[in-house]
């Protein structure tokens, strides 16, 4: 009997021992696969959005090159950005394309379903119109029975028909017409030609639209309109990934690096609050 039930122990033991040496390695693949190329953060972006993210002579440049180059660095990666259109940033993540999203990406407690993010900065959207066609919206509800442009695929579609509803539709008027483009330069170019009436777009990169318009364009929208947050996405899951990069931020506060490359491009970090909205987590 003693015999039997020392062979029992020596057989469960050496099931554990495989059983760790089995975690083990699984903890240590999970590690190398941080990213899908060690060593190197690869990024999906929409270079077609500056100032936030665009390239300058083939290079990226921007906002979202800047921060995500300094997080690499802390993460002692290198960064290679893929550049994609907005409406495709999320499927290229969690279709393994990239290891992570940077192309001010709204948060919203629907994308939190399908990734993972790092929450970073906070902006808004402006309204944009020809400067000869004599309409002047301050909001979305200013342009019922009208045609609003966006890029394809944006959060703030969702914010546009909602306003739609209460100060349009709910009023016995017609509903604002949403039409949807692959770039923000293309929804530009669409206001100029008459294709529509209006640009919903953010604040940064309408600013810098309507300054390369040569006075063709103006923003009628008085500040930010639907401040949100905007964070690095990743695939759902990959808690190293997602700790690396926390802690890459968490250092570059320390230094008063992350602070300095908001001013530098006029946004502003989000509150505890505002994450937490933004998540669909508030209480």
């Amino acid at each position: 009997m003693e015999s039997s039930m020392k062979n029992r122990s020596s057989a469960g033991l050496l099931k554990l021992a495989a059983f760790a040496a089995a975690s083990a390695l699984a903890c240590g693949a999970a590690n190398a696969t941080a990213t899908l190329t060690p060593g190197v953060l690869s990024v999906g972006s929409d270079m077609t959005l500056p100032p936030h993210t665009y390239l300058d002579h083939g290079k990226p440049a921007g906002f979202d090159p800047e921060f995500v180059g300094k997080v690499a660095s802390y993460m002692n990666d290198t960064t290679k950005f893929v550049d994609t259109r907005f409406a495709n940033l999320i499927l290229g993540v969690t279709g393994g394309r990239y290891d992570i999203v940077a192309s001010a990406l709204y948060v919203t407690p629907e994308r939190t379903k399908v990734v993972d993010f790092v929450p970073y900065f906070m902006t808004g959207g402006s309204i944009m119109v020809s400067s000869t066609g004599g309409l002047n919206p301050r909001t979305v509800g200013d342009l019922c029975g009208k045609r609003i442009g966006s890029i394809k695929g944006a959060a703030w579609i969702k914010y546009i028909n909602a306003a739609s509803d209460k100060a349009c539709v709910a009023q016995g008027k017609r509903a604002v017409q949403v039409r949807e483009y692959d770039t923000s330069a293309e929804t530009a170019q669409a206001i100029l030609s008459q294709g529509i009436d209006a640009q919903y777009e953010d604040v940064s990169i309408a600013g810098l639209i309507v300054d390369k318009s040569g006075g063709r364009l103006k923003i009628t929208s008085n500040g930010p309109l639907d401040p949100v947050v905007c964070g690095l996405a990743m695939k759902k899951g990959n808690t190293e990934l997602k700790s690396q990069i926390e802690s890459a931020i968490a250092q570059m506060k320390a230094k008063g690096e992350y602070q300095a490359l908001l001013k530098k491009y006029n946004v502003a970090a989000p509150t505890e609050a505002e994450i937490a909205k933004a998540m669909g987590t508030a209480q």
